[in-house]
């Protein structure tokens, strides 16, 4: 059986559309394209939660071996009826056993679903690469992070952070901005999540986008001294995604092989497929 992954795209398309005004791609390629490069003959399927969307083809979550939860502007804290929404799927999602992962919002949003808090972070935005990102003592032996050196850097962009995690999250690794940077959940009915606050999925032509698009902002925060100086760090982040050998370009933004070689940086996702999709797959 081909495993079939149902991808929900948790950020308005109306966002979407902006970011890819200045070269971004969207959730949905980006992740495409990250779980075909560890297991190319997966089925994967969208649809836009954060917009309302129903399941694509009247499928059912049953019909998946493994649900995706994006990336998403959206925050947590300032709640509404779109965050409801998927706060609610959330909950169905992990009701139906269906193994979830998710990235930033992603695992936020699974936190919250099950009791956990989420907040905005007290030290700030993080956005680019989060460094120095360090394996705890369960996660050094879990199988999601295998692959990963004790200490490494990944592409991250977040304002917000899970607080307090739910009671059956086991947390895997953190860093100094963030206490909660991996963390897998075992639920009592037996479904689980796997889930980072960085974006193994993301590219670095997407954070070339997004500080484009947010120049103004991020200068105003101290990232640059101005939007010229953005304008010329995104730039080498778009010539360095098309050319990761540039050892000049590397060196210039500090950026090391954890992220420029692409089955290195995807490598959560490869795990998750590997270990509990794929099982899942067959047993169907």
């Amino acid at each position: 059986m081909t495993p079939r992954i149902l991808i929900a795209d948790c950020t308005p398309a109306a966002a979407t559309a902006e970011l890819m005004v200045f070269g971004g791609p969207s959730n949905i390629a980006m992740f495409q394209a990250a779980l075909r490069l560890h297991e190319p003959g997966l089925d994967c399927l969208a649809f836009n939660l954060a917009d309302g969307e129903a399941l694509p083809q009247s499928a059912t979550l049953g019909d998946f071996s493994g649900l995706v939860l994006t990336g998403s502007p959206l925050h947590i804290p300032g709640g509404g009826p779109a965050v409801m929404r998927q706060v609610e799927f959330t909950r169905a999602a992990f009701a139906s056993g269906i193994p979830v992962w998710g990235s930033c919002w992603g695992l936020q949003l699974a936190a919250a679903a099950l009791g956990g808090t989420v907040r905005s972070n007290p030290r700030g935005r993080e956005i680019g690469i989060a460094r120095g990102i360090t394996r705890t003592e369960s996660g050094r032996a879990h199988p999601l992070l295998e692959g990963r050196p004790p200490v490494f850097e990944a592409i991250c962009s977040h304002m917000d952070e899970v607080e307090t995690p739910p009671p059956c999250a086991e947390v895997l690794a953190w860093n100094a901005v963030s206490g909660v940077q991996a963390m897998a959940l075992h639920l009592p009915g037996g479904g689980t999540f796997h889930g980072t606050q960085y974006h193994p999925e993301m590219t670095l032509g997407c954070i070339a986008a997004l500080v484009t698009l947010r120049a103004d902002v991020l200068v105003a925060e101290g990232f640059a001294e101005s939007e010229a100086a953005m304008a010329a760090h995104a730039a080498d982040l778009r010539a360095l995604e098309a050319a990761p050998e540039r050892r000049d370009l590397a060196w210039r933004t500090g950026i090391g092989p954890e992220v420029l070689d692409r089955r290195r940086h995807t490598v959560e996702l490869g795990n998750w497929l590997r270990d509990v999709v794929l099982p899942r797959s067959r047993r169907a």
